[in-house]
């Protein structure tokens, strides 16, 4: 088929290695460039060497049709001929395709149903550098299906960057390299001119869009040709657009969420000149926007972003890495000399991550996990992964598909997995439209999920009010009609509680209870904090199925995006398994409670005091009080604090067994020195005698020698009692005045260690401060003997003070 294209595009120049790659390994890595040919050219090629059809893998539906096409277009035919394509609810492929373009989703699902993919020859996986999470299973399934079932299938993975290692160890392939000889492109660095906020969550600053515009302006004015310019998502190409309303050239916009037509207007041009595309990342290296010479890259990118502990997932707006600014600048590039526009500095570009992180990494894992699941491999043991799952994020994943029935306490599929995994929908949607349809009937268990699954946008978060109003959006109902096609969907439901029951059924940790102190807020059952919007609808109602939530980073809640009002009866049923009815004794609220709570997940429906608790489950309830508040909720008397103070002199001074008596040392111990058995409450920790507690520490052998090494007081010469502060427990001090310690030739010592001593005059003021008492009477005491007697005349001021009984 090949010899058939008369079109000289840089990878002809690889084919020959590449066929006998192909022919002597049966796997290839092909790195190629965006805009070589390698989509378009390899499968043609592909086909004339092989008996079989060519299953072509794209990561994006718009890449599927545009491969498509262009293929047909090079062989003079239309599509559905010798090439087809299929995607979601579409298919267009006819008894002679021999080459078929497929999402990668849709290539997994073949390999489940036929993992032999029986009249396939060979499987080219495109852009796998993209690293998407069909295209991680896409690969790993067809190697394994490849060495356990199909020798002679070929398997041939395409990517746009040379980090190819990955691939090639995977696939036990060569690297195959095109050339690429792209043309040069100037890069402009055009940061604002004042800083602007990065982006948080999915916001993007509007003076940040009035900069894009305004470089988009620039770009024009010093430019020749059409301007391609990256966004992050549909609603930023709109309010870009808005501000370019007067500019002098056609505004085009080519996004995922289009139709066809809209597409096709875009991918069609001819490249002469006069428009601006306002494009997502899928013009990165899926698709090749002809007649492009100049690039303005507002330098972000939308990825997703899962919240595994709250069971939120969300796209958020983050800094393009390196490797996808250098993709992008190379659109200028392809056909003539171009420039790219950079709307942020150099500086800032050298802290750029370098690459992409894979979506395994971020995304939600549920529907990664119902896969391996329905292949055989829950734990993905033994697949050629390029990236094993994080950890905590898979076995969240795999814990949802255990709490919707999809999968056994083992990771092993169940028959309702096995008829959620062929739905095409995120496994939580899969359920809903089995289940739901049973319960509401197929027609509304299906439109409900087309809403949800479609993502059809709208300005109120009342899902019932959504639902009217997606009636009118196209790809809402292609998707009701696919998913009606669904294999063993229930054609009639018993029940009226339509739109909430499949909500319900879907989401039941999203199912929220409102707070009693709290207009706006909701608890889930899975323990998540929601709140309305303060012009919502659905204020005021006291259950919700949630639909959609975001919590941005750094914020208090998640905020309801889509919701439902349920009524209590149809969320305990819904969520049957997270029903509960057990006795809590814990510590809340700074006090413990001892109660039996009947509730569903997170969400209390009833209390019941408990008469006589476990006494040793009070025990630990106070111990984690203590922990998370502190030793300060005993009340540490003088005496509690300065029998503290003097076994932590002694821990300092000769270490063990004198015990450690700092707050984690105690609260380690706890058992050892505070008798718990009779304290039931916060106010019981307040009337325990600390002191006494605290010597249950010291051991037998030592308990004589506390006094002995760590007195409270010392006596002076003169018979003077004085109290010794062992508050710095490296040095103990005595205060006294000069004529109290008369007689002392040195300083006391105690446990080994020399006592300060703070000399004070007779009036109690600060004189002098010493450990080496017998230094100052020779150096210190002749001056302050002479500054001082004559303030205090009637006081004795001996020349030899160590000499006992002068003091008066």
């Amino acid at each position: 088929m090949i010899d058939e294209v008369d079109l000289d595009l840089p990878v002809r120049a690889a084919l020959p290695e590449l066929g006998a790659a192909l022919d002597e390994r049966g796997a290839a890595v092909l790195v190629a460039s965006p805009g070589t040919g390698k989509t378009t050219l390899v499968p043609l090629a592909l086909a004339g060497a092989v008996g079989g059809q060519v299953v072509v893998a794209e990561p994006r539906r718009v890449a599927v049709r545009a491969a498509a096409q262009r293929m047909a277009w090079l062989l003079g035919e239309p599509v559905g001929g010798r090439v087809g394509y299929a995607i979601r609810g579409e298919r267009r492929t006819g008894p002679e395709t021999r080459v078929e373009v497929v999402t990668t989703g849709l290539l997994v699902a073949r390999l489940q149903r036929d993992p032999e993919l029986a009249g396939v020859d060979a499987v080219v996986l495109d852009e796998c550098h993209e690293r998407h999470l069909d295209t991680d299973l896409a690969l790993a399934f067809a190697v394994d299906a490849r060495g356990a079932l199909r020798p002679d299938l070929r398997l041939l993975a395409t990517s746009a960057t040379a980090a190819a290692d990955d691939l090639a160890a995977a696939l036990e392939g060569p690297v195959v390299t095109a050339p690429d000889p792209m043309h040069p492109v100037d890069v402009v660095w055009n940061p604002p001119a004042r800083p602007v906020p990065p982006p948080r969550g999915m916001r993007v600053e509007p003076a940040f869009l009035d900069h894009v515009a305004a470089t988009v302006r620039r770009a024009l004015a010093e430019a020749p040709g059409d301007v391609l310019v990256f966004l992050p998502g549909r609603r930023e190409i709109d309010d870009v657009a808005r501000r370019l309303g007067r500019v002098d050239a056609e505004v085009l916009t080519l996004h995922g969420g289009q139709d066809a037509a809209q597409q096709d207007a875009v991918l069609g041009g001819t490249g002469e000149g006069g428009r601006v595309v306002l494009a997502t990342s899928i013009a990165e290296t899926s698709l090749t926007v002809p007649g492009m010479r100049v690039v303005v890259d507002a330098g972000l990118s939308r990825r997703p972003w899962t919240d595994h502990a709250r069971g939120l997932d969300a796209l958020v707006t983050v800094l393009a890495s390196q490797a996808a600014a250098t993709q992008r600048a190379g659109r200028a590039g392809r056909e003539a000399p171009g420039a790219v526009f950079r709307c942020w500095s150099e500086a800032e570009h050298a802290h750029r991550d370098r690459h992409d992180a894979p979506e395994v990494a971020q995304a939600d894992l549920a529907g990664f996990a119902l896969q391996l699941a329905r292949w055989g491999t829950p734990d993905g043991a033994g697949l050629a992964l390029l990236d094993p799952p994080p950890p905590t994020a898979f076995e969240a994943a795999r814990e949802v598909l255990r709490g919707l029935g999809l999968s056994g306490d083992g990771g092993d599929i169940t028959e309702r997995g096995r008829a959620v995994a062929t739905a095409g929908v995120h496994p939580r949607l899969g359920r809903a439209l089995i289940d739901g349809a049973q319960a509401v009937g197929a027609d509304t268990a299906t439109e409900v999920v087309a809403l949800l699954a479609a993502d059809v946008p709208g300005d109120t978060d009342d899902l019932d009010e959504r639902l009217r109003t997606a009636r009118d959006d196209p790809r809402w109902r292609a998707e009701v009609r696919r998913l009606r096609q669904v294999d063993g969907l229930p054609r009639r439901g018993s029940g009226a509680r339509g739109a909430a029951a499949v909500v319900a059924l879907a989401y039941p940790d999203r199912l929220a209870r409102a707070r009693a102190d709290d207009a706006r807020g909701y608890l889930t059952t899975g323990g998540t904090g929601v709140e309305l919007t303060a012009g919502s609808r659905l204020r005021g109602c006291p259950w919700l199925a949630v639909a959609d939530a975001v919590r941005g980073p750094g914020d208090r809640v998640a905020r309801v995006r889509l919701a439902v009002p349920v009524d209590e009866d149809l969320a305990r049923e819904a969520a049957a398994g997270w029903w509960h009815d057990d006795a809590v004794v814990a510590w809340e609220d700074g006090d413990v409670v001892a109660e039996r709570r009947e509730r569903l997940g997170a969400i209390v429906l009833a209390r019941r005091p408990l008469t006589d608790p476990d006494p040793a489950a009070v025990a630990a309830a106070v111990r984690d009080g203590l922990a998370a508040e502190g030793l300060d909720l005993l009340r540490w008397d003088d005496a509690a604090t300065a029998l503290r103070a003097r076994l932590a002199f002694l821990h300092a001074a000769l270490g063990e067994p004198w015990p450690a008596v700092d707050d984690e040392s105690l609260l380690a111990r706890l058992d050892e020195w505070l008798d718990l058995t009779r304290v039931r409450r916060r106010a019981d920790l307040a009337r325990v005698k600390v002191a006494p507690a605290l010597r249950h520490l010291v051991p037998w052998s030592q308990v004589g020698r506390l006094d002995e090494l760590a007195p409270e007081r010392v006596t002076t010469p003169s018979g003077r009692s004085v109290r010794v502060d062992y508050t710095d427990p490296a040095a103990p001090v005595v205060a006294l005045t000069v004529q109290q310690a008369f007689g002392w030739e040195r300083a006391p010592v105690l446990a080994g260690v020399p006592v300060v001593v703070h000399l004070l005059s007779p009036a109690g003021r600060p004189t002098a401060v010493t450990a080496d008492l017998a230094s100052f009477w020779d150096s210190g005491y002749p001056q302050v003997r002479a500054e001082l007697r004559g303030r205090y005349p009637k006081h004795a001021w001996p020349e030899d003070p160590r000499t006992p009984g002068q003091a008066r």
